[in-house]
């Protein structure tokens, strides 16, 4: 092993990503802290170094792409963002501080930049190995519905939300194929990790060259629950296009036989030529709600800044309403002087918007 090794945990969100980093730093790994703490939603922790949850983070907003992104042209979004940024030269100085020589860094986001992450492991010389958690897109929507939408949203739109969430699960999983290719990688499924985490750690241990005491318990067992598999959901419980869920479905199989050798030929780039034709197709449908969307928007968003203008306005002729006022008492003079605060940060705001 080379004298500083990164392990890379990736995979769509809700896909066993934190007890993957997990296991890894039970059996030794050093997560670069800070951490980001334990959550409701992930009680046992999320293994993340809060440092790469932010950068990553900053990157997709300033790309305009959400974590999970069903379009086809997200990922030349973000790597056009990190170009114009010099995120690679970031990142590497990231890394350079980290003397720890087994470091595992998990983020679902890391897959739209595996690019990145490699030219900086290779600038700072560092070995980067990537680890891909991965669980059945069925599975992943019905986590996320339970995480997010439970109770929040109509059955409208938790049908749009299923079909929107298989996509973002079919284009992050092709996403995270290709950028690793080339790169020393494993994929776990997360249902062997919690069946059978010696047999599972094993297999990536021996394909990435980790060395995992996998003989020493650590505290896995009880770090494992098989438990944590809330949802257990099928295709027969979901609302999607057939298309989209035979896709998705292929995707899910042949993501498999990667598991047994990262280095086997698929067809995954046929899947995504088809996958881009099919979403060419549904913009193209949709172009005229999407610009009625937009449209409502900026409406919505001329209508606030005239509602803070009308009260600027108003703030500012009362204003001098008082000071036309001859002789103001004091406590009149401080009024007039809250008042005017108020008008500039107003006129603030408005500008902001």
């Amino acid at each position: 092993m080379a004298e500083h090794t990164v392990v890379l945990v990736t995979g769509s969100m809700r896909s066993g990503t934190s007890s993957v980093a997990g296991s890894l730093k039970l059996l030794g790994w050093h997560v670069p802290q800070p951490e980001v703490p334990a959550s409701e939603r992930n009680a046992k922790g999320h293994f993340e170094p809060r440092w790469v949850i932010e950068f990553h983070k900053r990157l997709m907003r300033g790309a305009l792409v959400r974590p999970s992104d069903g379009s086809p042209r997200a990922l030349e979004r973000v790597q056009q963002h990190a170009a114009q940024h010099d995120l690679e030269g970031e990142l590497a100085a990231w890394l350079t501080e980290q003397a720890e020589p087994r470091i595992v860094v998990k983020d679902p986001h890391a897959a739209w930049l595996l690019p990145t992450w490699r030219a900086a492991a290779e600038r700072t010389g560092r070995d980067l190995r990537i680890l891909t958690a991965l669980r059945h897109p069925a599975e992943v929507v019905g986590s996320q519905d339970r995480t997010w939408g439970e109770g929040r949203r109509t059955e409208a739109e938790r049908k749009v939300k299923e079909t929107s969430n298989t996509a973002a699960w079919l284009n992050v999983a092709l996403v995270t194929e290709a950028g690793s290719r080339g790169t020393r990688r494993a994929f776990l499924r997360y249902h062997d990790l919690l069946d059978d985490w010696r047999a599972a750690l094993t297999h990536v241990s021996d394909q990435l060259g980790l060395d995992l005491p996998v003989a020493e318990e650590r505290g896995l067992d009880e770090f494992l629950d098989p438990g944590m598999r809330r949802s257990q959901l099928t295709w027969a419980d979901l609302d999607v296009p057939d298309w989209l869920r035979e896709q998705a479905e292929d995707t899910w199989q042949q993501l498999g036989a990667l598991v047994d050798d990262p280095t086997a030929s698929t067809a995954l780039d046929a899947t995504r030529a088809a996958y881009d034709a099919r979403y060419a197709e549904a913009v193209a449908v949709s172009l005229d709600e999407a610009r009625h969307r937009e449209r409502r928007g900026t409406a919505t968003g001329a209508a606030k800044i005239r509602g803070r203008l009308r009260e600027e306005r108003a703030r500012r002729r009362r204003a001098e309403a008082l000071l036309s006022e001859p002789e103001e008492p004091q406590s009149t003079k401080r009024l007039l002087g809250q008042i005017v605060r108020r008008s500039r940060s107003g006129k603030r705001a408005a500008t902001d918007s």
